[in-house]
């Protein structure tokens, strides 16, 4: 597995920002992009249509990306040297957590540095993106979550034969695989180049997770102990069972901490 970071240019931001500026979608997945970017009015924008909205963001943040151009491009080279200094040891821990040889997979994986906060990831397309803003230990851990996506899914579709199409928001594979993160994270060979590991550190998934109560116990506690006493595959068929058991309860607690945000 291997991973270039590279700086696409300010076109590509305004196209990702743009994936997030649905207005039902809700605040969790849109108010970053106005912490971050308080030039931008978040009442006008919400009310415009979508070639008016795209032009806005271009208008408002070509400004700041030609301050910030030179940084990102820096930062490339940055991250990409800091990636190469731990990639033995992070595709040692990833071969050992998912019983495949991952030296030899994913070698072709681009990480798109980008300006919109929101960090999405394309399994088939084999990219992701990272916000500028990331120190290198920062984007590392922002990679290693993403990275953990392309080996989970690699895994289970070998194993299930199923359509990567199903792998999306809001599917229940879709959830399943944000929840196991941190406990394949928890190798220490992993969580000590992620600065957002653990919870304390803010958390290296998403945070309606941490506080997700199911059956009387933290859902995070349950994925963890059937991790730890499962080979990769019994522990994707033991998780997911589990989830399907309690989806009702699951979806409820997503949609309420998002609808809280």
């Amino acid at each position: 597995m291997h991973v270039l970071y590279k700086n696409p240019g300010f076109e590509y931001s305004v196209d990702s920002i743009m994936e997030f500026l649905n207005p039902e979608d809700g605040p969790f997945w849109i108010d970053s992009l106005f912490y971050f970017y308080p030039n931008l009015n978040k009442q006008e924008l919400l009310t415009m249509s979508f070639d008016n909205r795209k032009a806005y963001i271009t208008d408002k943040l070509l400004s700041e990306y030609r301050i910030i151009k030179n940084e990102m491009d820096d930062k490339a080279e940055r991250y990409n040297q800091y990636f190469e200094r731990y990639s033995d040891q992070i595709n040692a821990a990833l071969s050992e957590a998912f019983s495949i040889d991952t030296y030899n997979l994913f070698n072709d994986l681009t990480a798109n540095i980008c300006m919109n906060p929101v960090s999405p990831r394309f399994l088939q397309e084999r990219y992701f993106e990272v916000f500028y803003k990331n120190s290198e230990k920062g984007a590392l851990g922002v990679s290693l979550h993403e990275i953990i996506h392309y080996f989970w899914f690699y895994v289970w579709n070998g194993h299930f034969g199923d359509s990567y199409d199903e792998y999306e928001t809001p599917s229940l594979k879709w959830i399943l695989s944000e929840m196991v993160v941190e406990a394949i994270m928890s190798d220490e060979r992993l969580s000590s180049l992620n600065p957002y590991f653990p919870k304390a550190n803010g958390g290296c998934i998403y945070p309606y997770f941490q506080n997700m109560i199911v059956n009387g116990t933290p859902i995070l506690d349950t994925i963890d102990t059937l991790y730890r006493q499962n080979s990769m595959i019994n522990f994707i068929e033991e998780a997911y069972s589990y989830c399907l058991k309690y989806e009702y309860e699951i979806r409820k607690h997503i949609e309420m901490e998002e609808n809280a945000f």
